[in-house]
């Protein structure tokens, strides 16, 4: 059988004393309880302050960080913008130097007109010229789209007219060209407008 404790009667049973308990004691006991939770507080408040204060440093470190990439980021996009600009400037600069001497050459021939008695040097000037203006542009990446007699292709061609095909074989193929279509560097630039047959 179990035995139940007793219950102390008194404060001095708690104690584990017989001599009384002066209010002086309780007081001063009460004091010290005191003094021990003022302690165990400060000390967690003291703690709970060191972690914000680390808390906030951190953060402080963070935003700084970011600050400073979000600066680098807006400097880098502001000079990218700032390099696109001055090479959308200056892009065709090369290609407008290549047609000045074109230019140059058109100038001569308007100027002979006055001299020449006979059509055939203008003839012969103008084609010199204009080959030297074609094997310009080829050198920069032009070439024209070989269209006729071609089967119709989207990526190359535009249809502006379907026409009845006088054979099964000119069926879905390109039987004229109204305007020449070109590459630059393998892209199209200018679709050729052909007549397909149908």
């Amino acid at each position: 059988m179990k035995q139940s404790k007793k219950k102390p009667e008194n404060i001095n049973e708690y104690k584990g004393t017989s001599e009384p308990i002066t209010g002086e004691e309780v007081k001063e006991e009460m004091k010290e309880a005191q003094e021990i939770e003022d302690e165990t507080k400060a000390a967690k408040e003291d703690k709970a302050t060191q972690q914000i204060a680390d808390l906030q440093k951190k953060y402080d470190e963070m935003n700084e960080k970011y600050l400073r990439l979000y600066s680098e980021f807006d400097n880098f996009r502001k000079r990218v913008l700032r390099e696109k600009i001055e090479l959308s400037k200056t892009a065709s600069a090369d290609v407008i130097t290549d047609l000045l001497t074109i230019l140059d050459d058109f100038e001569r021939a308007i100027a002979a007109f006055e001299t020449v008695q006979t059509i055939e040097p203008l003839k012969e000037g103008t084609l010199l010229i204009y080959d030297k203006f074609k094997n310009s542009l080829s050198q920069k990446g032009l070439a024209e789209i070989d269209a006729m007699g071609q089967v119709f292709d989207t990526d190359y061609h535009e249809a502006i007219a379907n026409v009845p095909a006088a054979s099964e074989n000119q069926k879905n193929k390109v039987l004229d060209v109204t305007l020449k279509g070109y590459t630059l560097n393998g892209k199209v630039i200018r679709f050729a407008k052909v007549v397909v047959g149908n």
